[in-house]
């Protein structure tokens, strides 16, 4: 019998674990997860409002819960946890689907301002995350600048011109919701370096903008038209053209003086953070132009954005585990079609899927491909690594050195506490946002 231990349950962990047991009948897999709730950033990435996304918890749900697939939550893995080594040493094979937890940054001055934050970590917040902090997002800001002109810019940028009627309904947490409540926000920038035609943002999701009561969105058709593709996008690839045409739908309507402006501006680059009080008080913009070669450059001349929030959300990166090789320049792990290369020389039983296989890339659907991929190279190497005595539950093994997993009981118990706290509090259900109440429920079943 093969057992395979999966480290991850994201999209990618789950789709491995689904792919081992379609391909094997007799594969074993526990999936483990440094937090005691399944679902990775279906869970804690997908923005509330977003249920029809938030939806693939259904799916993901039933891989969990196949009678040859295990959960184990709240297992580190790393240096500060069951270590790389001790995994080779429970399991015939090791998949690391660990995501790519870390932002890349702008490398500016003023970046390290209090009022600054990665878009992931303000995700984090209003998505509940036991590790996220809450150091007032919004409290005192009027001018809200979101730098990035991709799906999460969008999120974070409609979650900050959402009311409370629209975020009661939806899972969040209670002290975030309370704060987006009182949020005074009036001006939320989204700012791009490049052009309409070249922002990484999905038809569906730019849309939605335009559907936010109370909210203008504005484009300048000025601005807008430094791009060469503005006046004529029949050239571009499909989505792009989608894009471009929804931009000048709004560049050319009328606002009408509602409470909240979503302004969209384009060709404009950060290049500093300018303070006010010891916080973010502005961002200083260099005006950039199309460089002929889908680049930009500088143009020398500067505009200066009020902000008292900057949320920065300009890409992912992957990080070291502690025990696996990394290649820091492509921020992954150096792999062969799955297979984790330690040298130059794949190293037995140890494979990689998802981010930190490929890099930050693609939709969800793109895990399903990649994780497929991976387990081909796995089961291929099967009867080799079956060659391998491990114990018979490597569960018991765990605990005798001190790890005590959050098992599917556990997780379930989670749910029905936040079920309950949702239901106190006159919502539907509500998540818990620390590690003590997860934990706390966890351990109720």
């Amino acid at each position: 019998m093969l057992r395979v231990a999966v480290i991850g349950s994201g999209p990618s962990g789950c789709y491995t674990a689904q792919s081992l047991v379609q391909q094997d009948p007799t594969v074993r897999v526990d999936v483990l997860d440094r937090l005691p709730c399944p679902y990775g950033l279906v869970r804690y990435g997908v923005a509330p409002d977003h249920e029809k996304i938030k939806s693939l918890q259904t799916n993901l749900r039933r891989v969990l819960e196949h009678e040859r697939v295990r959960f184990l939550g709240g297992v580190r893995v790393g240096a500060d946890g069951v270590s790389t080594a001790r995994l080779r040493e429970l399991y015939h094979a090791v998949v690391y689907c660990v995501g790519a937890a870390s932002d890349r940054h702008l490398g500016i001055p003023g970046e390290d301002l209090p009022g600054s934050w990665s878009a992931t970590q303000f995700v984090s917040w209003y998505s509940a995350h036991p590790d996220a902090v809450d150091d007032g997002f919004v409290r005192g800001v009027r001018s809200a600048v979101v730098i990035g002109v991709g799906n999460v810019a969008v999120d974070v940028a409609r979650m900050l011109a959402r009311g409370p009627e629209e975020l009661s309904p939806t899972d969040m947490p209670q002290a975030a919701l309370t704060a987006l409540a009182a949020s005074e926000v009036t001006d939320i920038h989204m700012v791009g370096r490049r052009g309409p035609s070249q922002a990484r943002f999905t038809t569906k999701e730019l849309r939605e903008l335009g559907t936010l009561p109370g909210t203008d969105v504005v484009v300048d058709p000025a601005e807008a038209a430094l791009d060469p593709a503005w006046s004529d996008p029949s050239e571009l690839p499909a989505a792009q053209r989608r894009n471009v045409d929804v931009l000048r739908a709004w560049s050319a309507g009328r606002t009408h003086d509602s409470p909240r402006r979503i302004r969209l501006r384009f060709f404009l680059r950060p290049v500093e953070l300018l303070a006010d009080d010891g916080r973010v008080g502005a961002v200083r913009f260099e005006r950039t132009a199309p460089d002929g070669r889908g680049g930009v450059v500088g143009t020398g001349q500067f505009e200066v954005i009020e902000a008292q929030l900057v949320l920065r959300s300009v890409g992912y990166r992957g990080v070291p585990l502690d025990g696996l090789p990394f290649d820091p320049a492509t921020g992954t792990v150096p792999n062969t079609a799955g297979r984790v290369e330690r040298d130059c020389a794949v190293s037995p039983g140890e494979y990689v899927a998802g981010w930190i296989k490929r890099g930050p890339t693609g939709v969800i659907g793109t895990n399903r491909p990649c994780a497929k991929e991976t387990v081909t190279s796995l089961l291929e190497d099967a009867p080799a690594l079956l060659a391998k005595e491990v114990p018979e539950d490597p569960v018991a093994a765990l605990r005798a050195q001190g790890v005590e997993p959050v098992s599917w009981e556990g997780w379930r118990s989670i749910e029905r506490a936040e079920a309950e706290l949702g239901a106190s509090l006159g919502r539907r259900v509500v998540k818990l946002a620390d590690w003590g109440s997860l934990m706390a429920a966890a351990r109720r079943t």
